[in-house]
């Protein structure tokens, strides 16, 4: 299918009609957790009498303030396991790393000049000079040079080579 451009003005309105579909919803979601939260308070907690004289009001208020310390001592204790576990993982977390080790980049290859390598080792207060074409062309290759009487009959080779495999096959 081709794709056509759409125009900044049609872009615009369907932006603006998703948006308003997505306030809407989130004003539904709203209202509709406003409702289960009534509906959960009316059905676990009971409206407070308020008849009665200041002695019942006190009971209940001791009552509250009862559960008030419990939920809050457990709330301290959850905490604290919470930041007793969140740093056994950090400590787990960096013993991974340890364990992994870091890993090295692969070297590269580079092309450097004799001079270059010894001042990088040397540092650039040693200089030597070291020409190292010219000291290999000093060093030569021997080539060896046989005699014309060595090459000799190709047929006398032959023979020394077969008296050599028979003295070794009589041992």
């Amino acid at each position: 299918m081709s794709e056509k451009k759409m125009s900044a003005s049609r872009r615009h309105h369907l932006k603006s009609v998703i948006l308003h579909i997505a306030f809407t919803w989130l004003e539904q979601e709203k209202a509709d957790m406003a409702v289960t939260k009534q509906n959960h308070m009316s059905e676990h907690c009971s409206r407070p009498s308020q008849s009665g004289d200041q002695a019942t009001l006190m009971d209940t208020c001791k009552k509250l303030n009862a559960l008030i310390e419990k939920l809050d001592e457990e709330r301290y204790d959850l905490e604290s396991k919470v930041k007793k576990t969140d740093k056994e993982i950090e400590d787990l977390k960096f013993k991974v790393i340890d364990l992994a080790g870091v890993k090295k980049p692969a070297l590269k290859k580079v092309r450097m000049s004799a001079d270059a390598m010894l001042k990088a080792l040397l540092g650039s207060k040693h200089t030597v000079n070291m020409e190292l074409r010219a000291n290999l062309k000093q060093v030569k290759k021997e080539v060896k040079e046989e005699p014309l009487e060595a090459v000799g009959d190709w047929r006398k080779n032959i023979e020394d080579k077969a008296d050599r495999k028979k003295m070794f096959e009589t041992s």
